[in-house]
This record gives structure tokens, C-alpha cells and sequence, in this order.
């Protein structure tokens, strides 16, 4: 009967380990997720170290929505750890609250290497919560674990911000005060404690590059995607495009259909040097007066209405505004000396058409000088049908042929 006893009590005893195993290893088991994936194709490292300071205090075994704090904290790192792509860059983690051995604060991984496998031994190692909350010890401290960092540091501060005076503002602006520009800080908020959240977002406030977040934001493996971007990676700048390959960029480029090779203005729109409103690329005269009227191959010239009728070098009087707008033009820029240059279009003979535009030139010339314009600010000169500045296929076209164009002369 004895040895019945016995042996029962055996089986229950091993029961008991074996079911203590396994509640331990519920315990260390981290909740699945699925990480979100960042493409670093897109980005680089913007820091070259971390710090994660875990609350570990006593407050943080109160449950929030059904959990333990430490719990969703745990939570949080643990998919912060899975969601960081690989890269260089060193690591750590510091605790606080009463350490295995009594002190307030424990560093439990690195500074070393960033190793995800690593570092979620040290964050599977933080099991109890326990003792004051001495966040203020825990940056100082940490601080001392930076001072061999090179470069960019980022430290995460995860913690229910409870029972807490104002010691941790004062670290972390010392913390802020040590390496500058160096550091941002980071503080994730586990919980709804009013004064926690207050005092967590005076901590990140001490450094001017972090900001201050709530546990419950992160419900989806993107936001955990975004919290890792904006405080690890930043974004590559992409080479700025130039489409028409003017030398200006296209988020600049106010002309984006510019030949290839023609000069450009900063706004990437070809330059109109004489400002009569064609490009100096397509300008068949350069250099006409501002304000003179022009045609679309930038000529000096009155194509709007018909000048002369056919075989006539008579000025119709429909032409009298634009010559008057010439003459105007000529007496407020009494530099200016001009050629007057005559046309027709190409029905007769060439001679014939030669005269003709002579004296349309002329008739030209004749009405300035009448009209106060100096004689010898003037010449003539005919070039028949030879120079058509449209078609002479359609009587609309030979109509804007019998003209004159005007054109500064040195």
C-alpha cells in the first residue's frame, strides 16, 4: 500500500515539473506577428546606435486592457526587434526597477553589435516586475554605456511613466546635454496613466529630434513599419530627373519640352533675349526693340492686317495704327536706326516684284519721316518674292507676304 502511495505521488510530482516547464516556456514564447517589411532599397541607417530602457518596476505588473504592462511593452520591443531590417548598428538594452541582484537598474544586453537573436535573449531575460521606478538612474546610466558611441544615437524609453518624479527630465535633458545633436529620444507610453504621459512626453521633449508615443498605436504591423522608419532609416534621395536634359531639374522645369541643346533661363524655359516673346532658338530677328509687334519667327513686323493690295505699294489705311505704333517705338529709342525691308509675294516676274518691294519700303520710310522720325535714321531695301514669310500657295498667304519688316541695323 505504501509503495502505491509512493509511486502515485511520484507521478504527481513529475507532472507538476513538467507543467512548470511548460508554463515557463509559455511565458518566454513571444506572440506571433508578422513583420512588416521594409525595403531598404528605399532607405539608410539615419543612426548608428540604440538604446532601449525597459520599465520593469513594480507598476508594470498591473494589467492595462487584460495584460500585463510588461507584457505589451515586451510585445512592443519584440516586434520593434522583428521589424528591423538587417544593418549595421550597435545595440543595447538597460532595465530598471530592483534587479536580480538589488540594484535599480541592469544592463542585460550589449552595448555590442546589433544581433536580433541576441538582443531578444536579453529582452526574454526581463521576466519580473518589481520595485521603485528609477527611470532617471536608468538614463544617466545609460549614458555611461554610450560614451565610447560614434555617431547618430537613438534611445527608446518603454514604461508606464508611473510613480515617477521629475528626476527622468533632468537626465535625459543631461543625457540631451552630453551628446547634442547626437541623440533623439523616444518614449513609448504603456498604459493611460495621465502623469505617466505627461512626464513621457517631457522626457522625449528633452532631446529636440524624438517624440512620444502610446503602446496602443501599434495595433498593425505597418505602424510598428513606420515607428521603425522614422526612428532608424530615412529615406534615400532619389537623383533629381532633367527629362529635356536642359541642366534643370523637372520638379524646377517650367518649360519641360525644351529642345535638347538650346539654352535655358533657371526656370528651364528658353531664353527670349530681345523679350518679344519668342524663344532666341526659334527668333529669326534678334534684337528687335521692346514693345515692337512681332511675328511667330520674332520679326518686326505687321502681319495682322494687310499692308498692300495686290501690284500696289499704297499703305491701306487699316496699317495706319500699326506704323504709328513703329513710330513711337522709334522716337523713344532714338539709338535705334532701321532698315526698312520690303516684300511681295510671288505672282510676276522677279524684276518686277524687285521694284515693287522697293518702293513699298519706301512708301514706308516716306510715312515715318512724316511722322517725325529722322531721315537719316532710315534706309530702304527690297527683296521681291525671295524671302516669303508664308505660303504663297493661298491668298491668305500671299496677302501676308506683301509687307515690310523692320530691322535695327548698328
Amino acid at each position: 500500500m505504501k509503495k502505491h502511495y509512493l509511486t502515485t505521488f511520484f507521478i504527481v510530482m513529475i507532472g507538476a515539473l513538467l507543467l512548470g516547464c511548460a508554463a515557463g516556456q509559455m511565458q518566454t514564447t513571444q506572440p506571433l506577428f508578422t513583420p512588416y517589411a521594409v525595403e531598404m532599397d528605399q532607405y539608410e541607417p539615419k543612426v548608428n546606435n540604440f538604446m532601449v530602457i525597459l520599465d520593469k518596476s513594480s507598476s508594470m505588473s498591473w494589467k492595462y486592457n487584460g495584460e500585463r504592462r510588461l507584457t505589451i511593452a515586451k510585445d512592443f520591443l519584440n516586434a520593434m526587434n522583428q521589424t528591423l531590417p538587417d544593418m549595421k548598428l550597435n545595440g543595447a538594452l538597460r532595465t530598471f526597477g530592483t534587479s536580480g541582484f538589488g540594484k535599480p537598474t541592469a544592463l542585460i544586453y550589449g552595448p555590442a553589435e546589433y544581433s536580433k537573436k541576441k538582443y531578444q535573449v536579453g529582452l526574454d531575460a526581463a521576466q519580473r516586475a518589481i520595485g521603485r521606478s528609477p527611470l532617471g538612474a536608468a538614463i544617466t546610466a545609460a549614458a555611461g554605456d554610450l560614451k565610447k558611441s560614434e555617431g547618430k544615437i537613438a534611445v527608446i524609453i518603454v514604461s508606464d511613466g508611473a510613480d515617477m518624479d521629475t528626476t527622468p527630465i533632468t537626465a535625459a535633458k543631461n543625457l540631451e546635454a552630453k551628446f547634442g545633436d547626437r541623440v533623439c529620444i523616444y518614449t513609448v507610453l504603456v498604459g493611460d496613466d495621465p502623469a505617466g504621459e505627461v512626464l513621457m512626453k517631457q522626457v522625449a521633449a528633452a532631446g529636440d529630434c524624438g517624440f512620444s508615443v502610446r503602446a496602443d498605436a501599434f495595433k498593425s504591423s505597418g505602424a510598428m513599419g513606420d515607428f521603425v522608419k522614422n526612428v532608424f532609416l530615412a529615406e534615400i534621395a532619389k537623383p533629381a530627373m532633367d527629362s529635356d536634359g536642359d541642366g534643370v531639374t523637372d520638379d524646377l522645369d517650367r518649360c519641360p519640352d525644351t529642345p535638347k541643346g538650346v539654352t535655358v533661363d533657371a526656370k528651364g524655359c528658353p531664353l527670349d533675349s530681345d523679350g518679344d516673346g519668342v524663344a532666341d532658338y526659334l527668333d529669326k530677328c534678334p534684337n528687335t526693340p521692346k514693345g515692337a509687334t512681332v511675328d511667330a519667327r520674332g520679326c518686326w513686323t505687321y502681319a495682322a492686317v494687310v499692308m498692300y493690295d495686290f501690284d500696289s505699294a499704297e499703305i491701306k489705311s487699316e496699317a495706319y495704327p500699326m506704323l504709328d505704333e513703329a513710330v513711337l517705338i522709334l522716337k523713344k529709342n532714338p539709338e535705334i536706326k532701321v532698315e526698312i525691308d520690303g516684300h511681295t509675294d510671288n505672282r510676276g516676274s522677279a524684276a518686277y516684284n524687285m521694284n515693287l518691294s522697293e518702293r513699298r519700303a519706301k512708301a514706308v520710310m516716306k510715312y515715318f519721316v512724316d511722322h517725325g522720325v529722322e531721315a537719316q535714321r532710315l534706309t530702304t531695301k527690297g527683296f521681291g518674292f525671295t524671302q516669303p514669310a508664308a505660303s504663297n500657295d493661298t491668298e491668305q498667304g500671299r496677302a501676308k507676304n506683301r509687307r515690310v519688316e523692320l530691322t535695327p541695323v548698328k
